[in-house]
């Protein structure tokens, strides 16, 4: 609740009020005012201001994990953008390349990291839409952008499957890579050999670990996290390219595109397939706000420049990992390398396990572990924020720490109960993907665009974003469309329960 004073006018019109009126003589009378979209979102707000009962909305920010520390520095933003940008996606790039061929596989990836880049743009931009006002959660800006009801409705869903369904991928992927680590070194006839686990245990691990890592309390706190993440990540993906250079190209290796004879829907879910895998290569748009708030800002330093220099360096790095990855995987394998599993590393495992050591191979799958590890934990952060901003907002005080842990525990545990009921999830990713991460990533920014700064109709700025943005929209129906055509053609292994 707050009170506004306005005047009286006598003849019922409508007048927008300046930022400043000179003195009036005119009648004032005081109105209450009632915000009911303020509480669900958390914004900076005055101190002191509110009634007893009410939570003032800076000290609740202090409070939530994104938002409790904001002595970031350029460093740690590049950390949490290497380390959530660069994933085991990518590894799936070559595969659509074998779909696409070398021209068209080479601009698509050229055309969807030089549109996310701009988006990305967009979203530092759009941080702080308003000079004193903060936006340092996505759904927060799309309901500044779009409306309360619409906003929330748009959002939600991507940022939650992008928090909580990346983290159940990770937990997939990353007891996966454990359980090969642990095959590599331990042979069978060994005494280790003989007492292998089975994927559950393995799950179980990957997220007892994680979880002891996820007690670090804010954003700010995994900056050595992220490095970590992030150097394990440019780790295992250059050693791949590298012996995959090194290893020569596979006998019978074949870069003709082999569905070209294909018509009608069968050609179509192949090309729009290869499509998805490239625009879900690239990753993190739903942090990019989150990661610039924990960076300070004030009136003459504002964080816009500091979050872009982040930005810029490491999707300097971020480009020189894909595409090699992506034309050497392809050069190397051409149309043997599989569109399901880990891609390259898959037909690395196939073709070259034979003539590689043991040691560089179980290094590829430690790395990809841990890099899994430290994913788990930016990706987590904000459901773990959601969470406690809803305690913090019913209880008017901050979490104490055994709610935190117990929390935290309670989302472990959660996505681990999804990953191993579902470990076909990442065959679901394409459909998933379709509706969440796409628009998010490559239409959403340019609709908030337009709705917040209002460029002039039919100017560059206006033309632009509409144009991205409508064909955002459309791609990710034509990559819903594909993903459920091919579920269905092809079907789906859903082995419930059997990791």
């Amino acid at each position: 609740m707050g009170e506004v004073v306005v005047p009286i006018e006598d003849d019922g019109s409508m007048h927008v009020l300046p930022l400043y009126s000179p003195p009036t003589t005119t009648p004032l009378e005081i109105i209450t005012v009632k915000s009911t979209w303020i509480k669900d979102t958390p914004v900076a707000g005055q101190a002191g201001s509110g009634p007893p009962d009410v939570v003032d909305l800076r000290e609740l920010e202090s409070w939530l994990p994104l938002t409790e520390s904001r002595n970031g520095t350029i460093f740690s933003a590049v950390f949490h953008l290497l380390c959530s940008g660069l994933g085991f996606q990518a590894l799936l790039l070559p595969a659509a390349f074998s779909s696409l061929g070398w021209t068209w596989g080479i601009i698509c990836l050229s055309i969807a990291y030089t549109w996310q880049l701009y988006t990305a743009w967009l979203l530092v931009n759009l941080h702080e839409p308003v000079p004193g006002t903060r936006c340092s959660r996505f759904v927060r800006l799309s309901i500044i952008a779009f409306g309360q009801k619409l906003g929330k409705l748009l959002a939600i869903f991507p940022v939650m499957y992008l928090s909580g369904g990346s983290c159940v991928m990770l937990i997939i992927t990353g007891g996966n890579s454990m359980k090969q680590f642990f095959n590599i070194i331990c042979e069978q006839g060994t005494m280790c050999g003989s007492k292998s686990l089975s994927g559950t245990h393995w799950f179980l691990i990957f997220t007892c670990v994680a979880l002891i890592i996820g007690q670090l309390p804010n954003l700010n706190s995994i900056a050595r996290v992220s490095l970590t993440g992030a150097i394990t990540s440019i780790g295992y993906i250059t050693m791949i390219s590298a012996l995959s250079i090194g290893k020569g190209r596979t006998d019978g290796v074949s870069y003709n595109v082999p569905d070209a004879e294909k018509t009608g829907m069968a050609r179509f879910g192949d090309i729009s397939n290869a499509i998805g895998i490239i625009m879900l290569a690239f990753r993190g748009h739903n942090l990019i706000l989150e990661i610039q708030g924990t960076l300070p800002s004030e009136s003459k330093h504002s964080c816009r420049t500091s979050m872009w220099r982040g930005v810029m360096v490491s999707y300097i790095i971020i480009p020189m990992c894909l595409f090699p990855l992506a034309v050497v995987g392809f050069w190397a394998y051409g149309d043997k390398i599989p569109a399901k599993g880990v891609g390259i590393l898959t037909a690395f495992a196939q073709f070259r396990e034979h003539d590689t050591s043991k040691f560089m191979i179980g290094l590829i799958y430690l790395w990809l572990a841990i890099a899994c590890i430290t994913s788990y934990q930016i990706y987590a952060m904000p459901a773990f924020d959601n969470l406690e901003f809803v305690y913090a907002s019913n209880k008017k005080r901050r979490c104490p720490g055994w709610v935190r842990v117990g929390l935290r525990l309670f989302f472990g545990g959660l996505t681990l109960l999804i990953a191993v009921a579902f470990p076909f999830l990442g065959s679901l990713a394409p459909l998933i993907g379709g509706l969440a991460a796409v628009p998010l990533t490559f239409a959403y920014p340019c609709f908030m665009w337009i709705s917040i700064r209002k460029p002039g109709r039919n100017s560059g700025m206006w033309s632009v974003n509409m144009g991205l943005g409508c064909f955002g929209i459309i791609l990710s129906i034509l990559l819903i469309v594909a993903a459920v055509w091919n579920l269905a053609d092809q079907g789906l292994n859903a082995n419930f329960f059997s990791p």
